[in-house]
């Protein structure tokens, strides 16, 4: 018998960047344990693709367009979800974009490029949490918003500075609503991934001097992949964390140093 507080029958879960990688991990996960899952992506066919794989799992689902950069078009999905779903339970925001390649330092770094991460990571996650945090105080029976940070919030970065302070940026902004939703019982906490073999990584995952130089030193001694979020989604979106908040879940591990190997 499954333990009670997985249930998420009658709960609603939207997952933004939700139609591909540790986004489309969690939904595939959130939906089996119960949850009728809203996915936000920009890509039309992923979000088909998504969609058609989210109602093999039973269910409801919806795949809604939204580029979370977007305020207005944040503001507008969060009602069509609404609309199709009743309520929001468990707002996951996954949606990010990664440094374009080319960069060869943070001397070189373009104003334009900054604001383009910064835009999505950390202003879409602004609007969308925001979103999400109005809905739940409003409904008055709380819930849980979680964000996907990165290692490199932890961990040094070259030409990755403008990512890596989104992805700081996430995790404190999250220690800082656990504080002030509490007394709405609204959870907030923060998901770091290791090396994920998702489309945003996949180029540096088959780099042979890549993996040669980092593989080794994980000690679980391979990347990660989407289905590895499914239970902590499903755990943060249940009734068996509701009193976990405030918390940074870091998801493989944080590399061993550069003169020690796993075995």
């Amino acid at each position: 018998m499954t333990y009670a507080p997985f249930d998420l029958a009658g709960k609603v879960a939207l997952v933004t960047g939700g139609n591909s990688g540790i986004g489309l991990g969690m939904a595939e996960a959130l939906a089996p344990a119960g949850a009728a899952v809203a996915v936000w992506g920009t890509n039309e066919d992923k979000n088909r693709a998504a969609l058609e794989r989210l109602a093999k799992l039973g269910g409801r689902a919806t795949a809604l367009r939204c580029d979370v950069a977007d305020e207005a078009a944040v503001e507008r999905a969060f009602a069509d979800t609404l609309a199709a779903h009743g309520r929001v339970d468990a707002c996951f925001v996954n949606a990010g974009v990664a440094g374009r390649r080319g960069v060869n330092s943070f001397l070189e770094m373009t104003t334009e490029e900054w604001r383009r991460v910064m835009s999505v990571n950390l202003d879409g996650a602004f609007f969308t949490l925001r979103a999400a945090a109005r809905h739940m105080v409003e409904r008055g029976d709380g819930g849980s918003i979680v964000v996907t940070s990165s290692l490199a919030a932890l961990s040094g970065q070259a030409r990755g500075e403008h990512y890596a302070a989104t992805k700081g940026g996430l995790i404190s902004m999250m220690k800082a609503l656990a504080v002030e939703l509490a007394r709405s019982n609204i959870r907030a906490n923060a998901v770091v991934p290791g090396w994920i073999d998702t489309p945003m990584t996949e180029k540096t995952l088959r780099w042979d001097r890549f993996v040669e130089r980092v593989l080794p030193r994980v000690p679980m001694r391979r990347w990660g992949v989407p289905e590895d979020f499914g239970g902590l989604a499903v755990y943060l979106a249940s009734a068996a964390s509701r009193y976990h908040t405030g918390d940074t879940f870091v998801v493989c591990c944080t590399p061993l140093p550069r003169n020690a190997r796993s075995t």
